[in-house]
């Protein structure tokens, strides 16, 4: 009886295709096999397998399915059919139109799938039945053929803007706010006139600018690359109670007009803040090849065009007949922001970049090959990366080269250092360090050789760190010295100057009295113990005055004791910072050059 009922939509496949269905996966258990059934789950829905779907995705409740059905009880009488019609019947999952458990079958299917589900009565008719046809407390079996179905989204989440995905997109990447996008759309409202329409070309702009209505940015940051959608959009996400004239090619629209839109998102290209504050923009027009970049020290050959804002070419490189430009990313050798922009890019990418005066030619005037830069001029530069040499990576080395390669760096941030360039000469440090930080595969000179160089590198990378106001940064690398050398006496002064600026006056104090311990002569350390004694009395004079002000109600002879005290404290103070400055004379800069 139930092969017969089979037949009606689709034949059992043969022996030879029972195998695994790929991609479905029912409560972590292994796909079905064709032939095969099981419970669905707890409620008690049984699936057998008649015929294997289209690839792995399936329906959620909210999506519009077309499905073909029979309807049978278990005697084989059979209730409902539309086979017998011959004509599929569409279904908003979840929406109350079909039997409970049904929507519940047709959400674990592929799309071409068909499979024969029997519903308990509690998830089909229930104790009431359906009419004659159906008894109470009846079990009912479905057979169902997933002919395609449609994804709905709420896309602002309060079904203010619907998305129904009638063409998925490629890829899984979506535009972002800065992204500029080329999109097609026809807007209609609900009687059928067309308000709006693009060319067959369609238009562009970017996300954050907006278009028309609130509805797009929203609805295009959930949308792929050639994806195709129609929308519905509710009043509040289109033209509001206010409505809107006609103007630009756009109909008039009555006030709380609900909207529908044919939507397409053609391509887009995306836009990155590289430098967070909008004062370098890339926007990528071709994405380049594989994964690696032309970050800091690679050697790249770009071609570009440099213009202003008002169109006037200033420079060109590796286009008519012109060489194209060779340097190495992140040593200067170009403007700021160019270079900034090209260490993220990859071999064959093509891209616009804008770049702010303050990562460009700044405010002076500066004559190029083919015109003047005027003053706190905004730079646009297309450029393509035609080649990326990286470096070796420290693991394509041998152990010396490691080491050369290090002491390399180092001497370049010296260089760096002694130029006032602390950020680029810290960078050198790290990478320097990073070059021998496997020092357990060296043998024992070359490992000794290498953690000289790795203290050396971190004692230079803190004296940066403090340079650049990075207290925290100071504070651990010269911990990372401190834990090779535990009495070293560069890494605990610089890690107290860190402390002190960052009001941690007791670590402070500890690593200077461990200095002290190793050179109790040290003039330096001296004069910070000094400092740091200063910087604890303002801290006892600021909580003395709290206290006070806590206890003003107490007797005016305390009053007075505590004044005197004060008066005192203040005469020693000043001594104290006369002192200070007359030791401050003798001893030279402690941030001067770093190691050598």
């Amino acid at each position: 009886m139930k092969a017969e009922k089979a037949t009606n939509v689709s034949d059992i496949e043969g022996e030879d295709d029972l195998d695994e269905e790929p991609g479905e996966v029912i409560e972590s258990a292994p796909p079905l096999k064709v032939g095969e059934e099981r419970q669905l789950s707890k409620s008690g829905i049984k699936k057998r397998l008649l015929k294997r779907g289209q690839g792995w995705e399936t329906p959620e409740l909210g999506d519009e399915v077309i499905v073909h059905y029979v309807g049978t009880l278990l005697d084989g009488t059979k209730f409902d059919s539309t086979i017998d019609k011959d004509e599929p019947l569409p279904i908003k999952l979840g929406k109350g139109q079909v039997v409970t458990g049904l929507d519940h079958a047709i959400i674990t299917m592929k799309k071409g799938e068909t499979g024969l589900f029997t519903l308990p009565p509690e998830l089909g008719y229930g104790a009431a039945g359906r009419g004659d046809i159906i008894p109470p407390d009846s079990v009912v079996q479905f057979e169902v053929e997933l002919v395609s179905w449609i994804t709905v989204v709420d896309v602002s989440r309060d079904s203010g803007i619907i998305k129904k995905i009638m063409e998925k997109g490629e890829g899984t990447e979506t535009p972002g706010d800065l992204d500029e996008v080329l999109v097609k759309y026809r807007m209609v409202l609900d009687d059928g006139t067309i308000v709006a329409e693009t060319p067959e070309e369609g238009i562009e702009f970017y996300v954050k600018d907006g278009h028309l209505c609130p509805a797009f940015p929203i609805a295009i940051k959930t949308m792929k690359r050639g994806e195709k959608a129609k929308l519905i959009v509710q009043p509040q996400y289109a033209f509001r109670e206010e409505g809107r004239d006609a103007s630009d090619g756009v109909q008039s629209i009555l006030p709380s007009s609900l909207l529908n839109i044919d939507l397409e998102l053609v391509s887009f290209k995306p836009v990155i803040d590289i430098t967070g504050d909008s004062k370098v923009v890339k926007k990528i027009c071709k994405e380049g090849e594989g994964a690696v970049v032309a970050n800091e020290g690679a050697t790249v050959s770009i071609s570009y065009i440099a213009r202003l804002e008002d169109g006037i070419v200033f420079e060109k490189k590796g286009i008519d007949g012109l060489l194209p430009l060779e340097f190495i990313t992140d040593e200067e050798q170009v403007i700021a922001g160019l270079d900034r922009a090209v260490a993220t890019m990859k071999k064959g990418e093509r891209a616009v970049v804008v770049i702010h005066p303050d990562f460009g030619f700044g405010s002076s005037e500066v004559r190029q090959d083919l015109a003047v830069v005027p003053p706190s001029s905004n730079l646009v530069y297309e450029v393509e990366v035609l080649d990326v040499i990286t470096e070796k990576a420290p693991w394509e080395m041998s152990n010396s080269q490691k080491i050369e390669e290090a002491r390399r760096r180092k001497e370049e941030g010296n260089l760096l250092f002694k130029n006032g360039k602390y950020q680029r000469a810290g960078k050198k440090y790290d990478k320097a360090a990073d070059y021998i930080s496997d020092d357990e595969f060296f043998g024992d000179d070359e490992q000794k050789l290498a953690k000289q160089l790795q203290v050396s590198c971190w004692l230079n990378g803190a004296a940066c760190s403090l340079k650049l106001n990075d207290f925290q940064g100071a504070i651990k690398l010269c911990s990372k010295v401190l834990d090779v050398e535990c009495y070293n006496v560069k890494a605990l002064y610089r890690r107290a100057q860190a402390f002190m600026e960052t009001a941690d006056l007791l670590c402070a104090e500890l690593d200077i009295k461990k200095a002290l311990e190793t050179d109790p002569h040290n003039r330096e350390f001296k004069l910070i113990q000094k400092n740091l004694k200063q910087r604890q009395d303002e801290c006892n004079k600021r909580d003395s005055k709290l206290y006070i002000n806590m206890f003003a109600h107490m007797t005016r002879d305390t009053t007075v004791v505590t004044k005197k005290l004060k008066v005192e404290k203040a005469q020693d103070d000043q001594k104290d910072e006369e002192a200070l400055a007359i030791e401050e004379e003798k001893v030279a800069d402690s941030s001067a050059p770093p190691d050598g």
